[in-house]
């Protein structure tokens, strides 16, 4: 069980650091603190591009092994 429990807050880390990498990479809609920042200098194109759709999968798919690796972590601190 230790070593489970190792291995899930390795991933819990990974994912948390690499979550918001990949939340910083998203593009501003403007009117929040992106703006702020100077996010709202840029253009807006209409569409999404594929790779704004790829970046919202991966970050999507990153934040499920995120939420999965913390309710590993408290249900075998609660079982344990």
């Amino acid at each position: 069980m230790q070593i489970v429990q190792i291995v899930l807050n390795v991933l819990l880390g990974l994912s948390s650091i690499f979550l918001v990498l990949l939340i910083l990479m998203h593009k501003g809609r403007g009117g929040g603190m992106s703006d702020m920042f100077g996010g709202g200098m840029s253009s807006s194109l209409g569409g999404s591009s594929v790779a704004e759709r790829n970046l919202n999968r991966i970050t999507i798919a990153v934040a499920l092994i995120w939420i999965a690796s913390v309710v590993g972590i408290g249900v075998l601190i609660r079982f344990s």
